[in-house]
């Protein structure tokens, strides 16, 4: 299991559509992939859990990824948080 605490550096935050396409992100791995801020945790392939974590610009966020290809679910998913890939 890898724990990486992450800042979200999206324009809008977790909008509708950056929530859709972080959705596609984390599909494309096999692993477990879970958002966790303050007292919530959901599933970053889920739009509704990920639409309910509201998360905003300049917020930090923990990335948990677990499974056969969690290191590369990371990157991918913390890439995506930073603006990096979209």
């Amino acid at each position: 299991m890898i724990k990486k605490s992450v800042k979200i550096c999206l324009s809008n935050g977790l909008e509708a559509r950056p929530v859709a396409l972080l959705v596609q992100v984390a599909s494309q791995y096999e692993s477990n992939i879970y958002l966790e801020t303050n007292d919530k945790r959901v599933n970053a392939k889920s739009i509704m859990g990920m639409m309910s974590l509201r998360a905003d610009v300049g917020e930090e966020v923990t990335v948990v990824c677990e499974g056969e290809d969690e290191e590369a679910a990371t990157v991918g998913v913390e890439k995506f948080l930073a603006g990096e890939a979209s």
